[in-house]
């Protein structure tokens, strides 16, 4: 075998019937479970440095959450915090981690907290001599669409419906890209990382799930023998599963739905088992880097004050009375309070947020993290720009502080960039972080 080591380890992480699901702009419970939430841990070590890549299915977690699980798993297993990789599928029918609990019962979260550092230390408890495999390609059918378009009016929209003629052009480029890493171990279950972009959001409701994820793992264990499975969700900020280029009957959703992708992704990932290219996977190596981004606060007190007018005929159920252009749908209603939202939030911050950038290298393979959903255009540049022979992108990893939009949306005015708590050029900043953090996994 190689000269490193690799172990896993699963729990199951569901939360209570009752439980709040986030999203959606309106308050949702759970009333059911479709399939049970997983956080699922990865360790790997050289000897000398030792990386833990966890996966949760929770739609995301806030930094204080996060960093409770990083410190705990650095302090009980003896490693730097920045080797402590927390990432989330962002499944929208799973909670928030958050230390303000966002409508979940506080021992749920301090129980899930403990919960996810016992599987890091299981994982590191089952380490076993292993050999690393890479191989990548495109999913044989589109299962991951651009969700922004820009209209023949000039105006951006968000899910514009189907065959609509207003349509000009999509507003970026889908990426259908899978990625598979493997450990071969000896005389021991093989280890998979699995890696994909597109939004969990595909059953939507209130029943517990972990939407196509739960899919691509289940897939790939029951084809490849003794084999186990961690998702890694890339950057899905602006895609979703609909395909406006078909009619509306065609539209496939719901859980045989959320299969079909998860088969997909999978079925991709066995197709490359095969033809997969041992690489070295020494040394292990974890880094963080700390950017401070601007708000993007009210400009004027008119903005602010417009902005709490609109939050307030939310919160009152009198969403129909928001303001928006003559013609525009229920999308521009939602991007209109996306932005008084965010504005609202914004109103005592500081002028400035800084920002977690998380990466670890294993070799020649390299794996980086942003706290929020960047754009599948960031994605795509930093993968670009990296010499590694496998490269990952993770959303939602230490963190999730939001949307991170490509300029053009930002430009032209998405949902993502009425949303998002951060200036224009923000996309810019982060593929330089993400390139910056391709070099620093090399010193």
């Amino acid at each position: 075998m190689g000269n490193i080591k690799a172990g896993f380890a699963r729990l199951d992480i569901t939360p209570p019937l009752g439980t709040r699901l986030v999203g959606y702009y309106r308050v949702r419970h759970a009333d059911g479970i479709l399939d049970p939430l997983l956080a699922t841990a990865v360790a790997v070590s050289d000897g000398e440095g030792t990386a833990v890549i966890i996966s949760m299915d929770v739609i995301g977690m806030n930094q204080v959450s996060v960093d409770r699980i990083r410190h705990g798993v650095a302090e009980q297993n003896g490693i730097p915090m920045e080797s402590v990789f927390v990432c989330c599928t962002h499944t929208h029918l799973g909670p928030a981690m958050s230390d303000s609990h966002d409508g979940l019962d506080p021992q749920y979260v301090d129980g899930t907290v403990q919960r996810v550092i016992g599987v890091a230390k299981m994982a590191l408890n089952d380490m076993k001599d292993a050999e690393m495999y890479v191989n990548s390609a495109n999913t044989p059918v589109e299962v991951s669409f651009i969700r922004n378009f820009i209209m023949k009016d000039g105006s951006c929209a968000t899910n514009p419906g189907f065959l609509n003629p207003e349509i000009d052009h999509p507003l970026g480029e889908s990426d259908q890209r899978v990625g598979l890493v493997y450990f071969k171990r000896e005389g021991a279950p093989e280890i998979a990382i699995i890696n994909f972009q597109v939004h969990p959001d595909v059953i939507s409701g209130c029943t517990i799930s972990a939407d196509y994820p739960h899919f691509v793992r289940d897939t790939y264990e029951a084809v490849i023998p003794n084999s186990r499975v961690l998702y890694i969700n890339g950057a899905q900020g602006d895609s979703n599963h609909i395909n406006v280029k078909t009619p509306e009957h065609m539209l496939r959703k719901g859980y045989a739905f959320s299969q079909h992708i998860g088969r997909t992704v999978a079925g991709t990932a066995i197709a490359l088992y095969a033809m997969a290219e041992k690489v070295e996977a020494c040394p292990v190596v974890a880094r963080q880097i700390n950017i401070e981004v601007p708000y993007n606060k009210a400009k004027t007190p008119e903005e602010l004050k417009n902005a709490k007018y609109i939050k307030m005929l939310h919160d009152t159920g009198r969403d129909g009375e928001i303001p928006i252009p003559e013609g525009h749908g229920a999308m521009s209603r939602t991007t209109a309070l996306a932005a008084a939202e965010r504005i609202v939030a914004l109103e005592n911050a500081p002028d400035y947020k800084t920002l977690h950038i998380t990466g670890v290298r294993l070799g020649d393979f390299a794996l980086v993290g942003f706290p929020g959903e960047p754009f599948t255009e960031i994605g795509r540049l930093v993968r670009e720009a990296s010499d590694y022979k496998m490269t990952y992108i993770s959303c939602c990893a230490n963190g999730h502080e939001g949307y991170y939009p490509s300029a053009a949306a930002m430009e032209a005015g998405s949902y993502e960039a009425a949303a998002t708590k951060y200036c224009k050029n923000i996309s810019e900043t982060l593929v330089d972080a993400g390139r910056q953090m391709l070099d620093e996994l090399k010193k």
